[in-house]
């Protein structure tokens, strides 16, 4: 008879992406993990091989998340530009004071982590925020197509120009929890695309 898993992989990868999107990767010990998870450093290697895979798995699943989030914007909304606004505000606006940091999980990582000590993780960071901004260039090219933005504009530069806003204004927010300003901020930068 094999041995079952004692544990919910989901639930553990979950709570392991909330800790190290509070504390970074670096603050995060293997205490610190196993306090949280209910896992032993031994099971916890057995599971998934290492700090540094559980690390990936949680950075993937803040990243589907998100996916997840920009696809349901799209959905609610009539147009691109639409539901890319919805996307903007509620990733800068909803849900910032239940979140365990109001910096982005991806570009935190890509702050903290180094090409010398961690190369592995900070490319996986950095490959997600290229999807990201791929996943902007597509939707940008259908409201190009859609006649919402005027056809001489470049999806990718849109795309960049985006990620670059959606950045700054978490950051914004998170240091002068302006809401105002943040809204205001929002339309300008949404003004500025067509």
């Amino acid at each position: 008879m094999s041995k079952q898993t004692k544990f919910n992989r989901d639930d553990v990868i979950e709570k392991a992406k909330n800790l190290y999107w509070e504390k970074g990767y670096h603050a995060t010990s293997m205490r610190n993990l196993q306090d949280v998870i209910d896992m032993r450093p031994g099971s916890i290697y057995a599971a998934f091989g290492s700090k540094e895979n559980l690390f990936k798995e949680a950075l993937n699943r803040y990243a589907q998340e998100g996916s997840d989030q920009l696809a349901n914007s799209m959905a609610q909304e009539e147009t691109a530009l639409g539901g890319l606004k919805r996307f903007v505000r509620n990733v800068t606006l909803c849900n910032k004071d239940t979140v365990p940091s109001g910096m982005c999980m991806i570009v935190k990582s890509v702050a903290e982590l180094t090409q010398d000590d961690n190369p592995d993780l900070l490319a996986c960071a950095t490959a997600i925020l290229e999807s990201v901004e791929s996943s902007f260039a597509l939707i940008f090219q259908q409201a190009i197509d859609n006649g919402e933005i005027s056809e001489d504009k470049k999806p990718a530069e849109l795309a960049r120009y985006l990620q670059v806003q959606i950045m700054g204004l978490k950051t914004y927010v998170q240091a002068t929890n302006n809401l105002e300003a943040i809204e205001k901020l929002i339309d300008d930068v949404f003004a500025g695309l067509s």
